[in-house]
């Protein structure tokens, strides 16, 4: 993978992100992208999509994601998720503390792992 590609992040200026671990997959173009997403009460991701799968979890807080062509979801501690590749959401904080989610990303190898659709 490029530096560029891999240090390329348009959520990391939102959000308090940590990446876990970025190896290469058994499928061929992809690479597993793990990361540990702090979002502070009342903020909200951004539009955004990635170039793959996101399978998620919230460690932590209540988090209202919403996916382009499905229905809004309200997450709390314990519920996991899954977005489609390449598939617009937006995930805010509904407080009152820091929401916490563990995502795995199933990625096209050499693309950012999110990028904005709407600014």
């Amino acid at each position: 993978m490029s530096t560029d590609a891999k240090t390329r992040d348009d959520l990391a200026g939102r959000l308090k992100r940590t990446e876990i671990q970025h190896k290469p997959s058994s499928i061929p173009g992809r690479e597993i992208v793990q990361t540990l997403t702090e979002i502070p009460a009342g903020v909200e991701s951004g539009w955004h999509q990635h170039p793959g799968e996101e399978v998620g979890y919230i460690l932590a807080g209540t988090v209202r994601m919403e996916i382009e062509g499905s229905e809004t979801l309200i997450l709390e501690t314990g519920h996991g998720f899954l977005i489609p590749p390449r598939t617009p959401h937006n995930a805010t904080d509904l407080g009152p503390d820091t929401g916490q989610m563990l995502s795995t990303y199933i990625v096209e190898s050499d693309q950012p792992i999110a990028e904005f659709t709407r600014i």
